[in-house]
């Protein structure tokens, strides 16, 4: 009995040495997705989406449990699925693993902006293909009470032969936010001082203008003219900044 318990020890450690060295099969990376009734299965995920064209990753995943991977023959049998059929994917990138939400949201602020890259029939097609996406994946940034999320806008059908545009979306993602799992909201500074006005700590910090990433607005008028100057400045501001000084400090400190 005592042979037998050393081995079977034996046996998980090397196992778990493995699992902990090895985070790729055959080119492919070690991951898990987790479906509809949130159970979570393991095997290898491939993205859909490339370093060229990281918003792929949103729409689509392709995924092997273990049981479809057939490692005396080589092969692994892949299924398709998109952000309606499981709730979330994760796959590690060397020892980090990135995970990707299924959330219900429209970049309607890339589809405005498709008149500033494109005119005619490609403005049309750029604001489709984001106006007719309602869930999609997306990675999370920050985990915790509010939920920060990296989404990137999509390009008309011929991104393939426009590098400018293509070298602006995959180097410009945008940032939305859940907090406490509610509805995901666009990542606006206005928007992020309301989310943490329920804590006294942020709440204090962000009125005397004490985050440096959050910066004191003068107020303005109402109408169609600060909606646009609040636009322009959207796309000015450093929300990654914002999200790890402002949101990881009412992550970590707020209650």
């Amino acid at each position: 009995m005592k042979k037998l318990l050393l081995i079977g020890l034996f046996g998980l450690f090397s196992l778990n040495a493995y699992a902990q060295e090895e985070t790729t099969y055959n080119g492919e990376k070690y991951g898990y997705i987790v479906d509809k009734s949130g159970k979570k299965i393991e095997g290898v995920v491939h993205l859909n989406g490339s370093y060229s064209s990281p918003w792929q990753n949103q729409s689509k995943v392709k995924f092997a449990a273990v049981a479809d991977i057939d490692k005396v023959k080589n092969k692994i049998k892949f299924k398709t699925y998109d952000a309606d059929d499981i709730k979330e994917y994760m796959l590690y990138d060397g020892d980090t693993p990135r995970v990707f939400e299924s959330i219900k949201y429209t970049n309607k602020r890339e589809a405005l902006n498709s008149s500033d890259n494109a005119t005619g029939l490609g403005a049309g097609i750029k604001a489709l293909n984001n106006l007719s996406r309602n869930s999609q994946f997306a990675e999370i940034v920050m985990d915790g009470k509010i939920k920060v999320y990296k989404m990137y806008g999509y390009p008309t059908s011929a991104a393939a032969y426009n590098s400018e545009e293509n070298e602006r979306l995959r180097t410009s993602p945008d940032y939305v936010y859940s907090k406490k799992g509610g509805k995901v909201e666009d990542f606006t500074p206005a928007k992020v001082k309301i989310a943490i006005a329920d804590c006294p700590s942020t709440k204090s910090k962000a009125s005397k203008g004490e985050y440096g990433s959050l910066k004191k607005e003068e107020k303005q008028r109402s109408g169609l003219g600060k909606f646009i100057r609040d636009e322009i400045k959207n796309a000015t501001v450093d929300k990654l900044s914002i999200v790890n000084e402002v949101i990881y400090d009412y992550n970590e400190n707020c209650k």
